[in-house]
């Protein structure tokens, strides 16, 4: 079974500090979450204006959330414990098969929420395949654009996922 993720995160000097996770199934089920343990004052500007202030728990108005939580969509903050133990529920397959674009941040700090990648699940890979590569691979063609949402770890996934039905196409 196929996941495509994406993170939002904080990059400091020799950490990575997670904001949120969205995960996209192949089968249409979605994963969303955010860290109520990140410190949002250690986000450069650009975090700032570009991510943090679109977070769902951020919103006034969520109802527009059609993602999966913990509580029934509805959303919340998460500790990374309690995000690792939603998404070891949520990727259900043996062999699970990882697709990120520009993924090496997302697979690292996807990674450390189980404490390393040694401590990931019995079956699970120990990375995850690039869609910047497999498009490079096949010559580099224009991807789709996202349009709304882009550094939204949700919609990110989603885009994800389309980008690789896209480049399957091809």
């Amino acid at each position: 079974m196929k996941y495509y993720l994406d993170t939002e995160f904080i990059e400091r000097p020799c950490t990575i500090d997670l904001i949120s996770i969205g995960i996209v199934c192949e089968d249409g089920r979605e994963l969303y979450a955010e860290s109520d343990e990140f410190n949002p004052s250690d986000a450069s500007d650009w975090v700032k204006e570009n991510v943090i202030k679109h977070l769902w728990s951020k919103q006034s108005d969520k109802s527009q959330f059609n993602g999966w939580s913990r509580d029934g969509g509805k959303g919340g903050l998460m500790s990374c414990d309690q995000i690792r133990w939603e998404i070891s529920r949520f990727v259900e397959h043996d062999n699970p098969e990882f697709w990120g674009y520009y993924a090496d941040y997302d697979w690292v700090v996807f990674c450390w929420l189980f404490g390393s990648m040694v401590d990931l699940p019995e079956g699970w890979p120990m990375y995850c395949r690039d869609l910047k590569q497999l498009c490079d691979s096949i010559g580099n063609p224009e991807l789709p654009k996202q349009g709304e949402g882009e550094h939204n770890a949700l919609e990110d996934a989603r885009w994800n996922k389309m980008a690789h039905d896209f480049l399957l196409e091809l």
